[in-house]
């Protein structure tokens, strides 16, 4: 049974939309009325179901470019949050990655900490809309107050060397994802090191992001793992054989320990159309089933990354989800894509720490 905390505040209209200007975003090939019917709908269910997004670079390009206030209409970003609220976002996980090769460890280090240092003060200047979160009741709790739930996370798994001790201080710091690909101890397989690390995340309560890691050391991670492994920005292989992309032997290995792949908007990944970005998402589901399939659109940018028609800002999110009913998606299902898969990893994390925790005790 669903924790009580898990059901939205009936008078909660944070996240209900005009679908008038939803649908002037992109055009599809489906008549007028059903169009508008789905889109109605959709916004409708993310009113109650709005979305987990798992991952935007934002905090990246605000410290590249600072001059940006996300709380109105901001052209020289594609993240706002006029834009987040009229797409149905109830749910941010900040990535704390970096777009480029630090020089040194020391660097990585230093740069991801200003970057949660960034994502700190951002929470901070927008309280009543951003909600720093360390939990799945967190999460619950800021959709109910009509705020947006705020992860930080994933950080780079390069910070990490031969200590656990800096697993812990980002820990501490609230950071609750960290992400294996580059770093020494995920690079080709999973190193005694690599065990440690997720078993301690495991404890921590942290997830371990398998995104750009290869397919071996995915499924090793995977494996590894007693929590629930996520890939927090990604598409189907078998669709496009981009590096990014998840195989069908990750997906069906995210099937079987109960993990989460979330779909990103990147022209590059998916395609340049809002019905290739849904194939994706069908193809995820179909392989991994429609409890391990969410979305994590990769937004934060400036003007000139290519995204798909239609989702080139968070306001897309209605015409997805339209286009997805429009494909017989059940509203269940929907449910689970938008929100409800996101909150059961974090629980399922939250749990597996709580176990070894206990298990320790004398």
């Amino acid at each position: 049974m669903a924790d009580l905390q898990d059901e939205p505040n009936a008078g909660n209209t944070a996240y209900t939309a005009d679908p008038a200007p939803l649908g002037s975003v992109g055009a599809e090939d489906v008549p007028a009325d059903a169009a508008a019917g789905a889109l109605e709908r959709a916004v409708e269910l993310l009113a109650v179901h709005p979305v987990a997004d798992g991952h935007n670079t934002l905090v990246w390009t605000l410290h590249q470019s600072p001059y940006h206030d996300i709380d109105t209409p901001d052209a020289g970003v594609d993240t706002d949050i006029p834009r987040l609220r009229a797409g149905g976002v109830g749910a941010q996980f900040w990535s704390l990655m970096l777009p480029r090769e630090a020089a040194s460890p020391d660097q990585v280090v230093s740069e991801t900490l200003e970057q949660i240092d960034g994502a700190l003060a951002l929470m901070r200047r927008y309280p009543d809309s951003l909600c720093f979160s360390l939990t799945a009741n967190d999460m619950a709790d800021a959709r109910n107050r009509g705020r947006i739930a705020s992860f930080l996370g994933p950080v780079p798994g390069r910070t990490l060397t031969d200590s656990l001790g800096a697993l812990r201080a980002f820990h501490a710091l609230g950071v609750r994802i960290l992400a294996p690909a580059g770093a020494p101890w995920a690079r080709d397989e999973l190193t005694a090191f690599g065990h440690e690390v997720v078993k301690e995340m495991n404890r921590l309560a942290m997830l371990v992001d398998l995104t750009g890691c290869s397919p071996t050391v995915a499924c090793q991670l995977t494996g590894a793992s007693k929590a629930p492994v996520i890939v927090s920005h990604t598409a189907a292989a078998a669709l496009n054989p981009h590096p990014g992309n998840v195989t069908d032997e990750v997906l069906l290995a995210l099937r079987e320990a109960g993990g989460l792949a979330m779909v990103t908007f990147d022209a590059a990944q998916t395609g340049d159309s809002l019905h290739a970005v849904a194939d994706h998402v069908d193809h995820v589901r179909a392989v991994a089933g429609p409890h391990c399939v969410g979305l994590g659109a990769t937004f934060g940018s400036e003007p000139g990354v290519p995204r798909p028609t239609g989702l080139t800002d968070p306001s897309g999110y209605p015409r997805l989800i339209a286009e997805l009913l429009e494909r017989g998606w059940p509203e269940t299902d929907l449910a689970l894509l938008t929100w409800g898969n996101a909150q059961r990893v974090l629980r399922d994390a939250e749990f597996t720490a709580r176990a070894a925790q206990y298990r320790k005790t004398p």
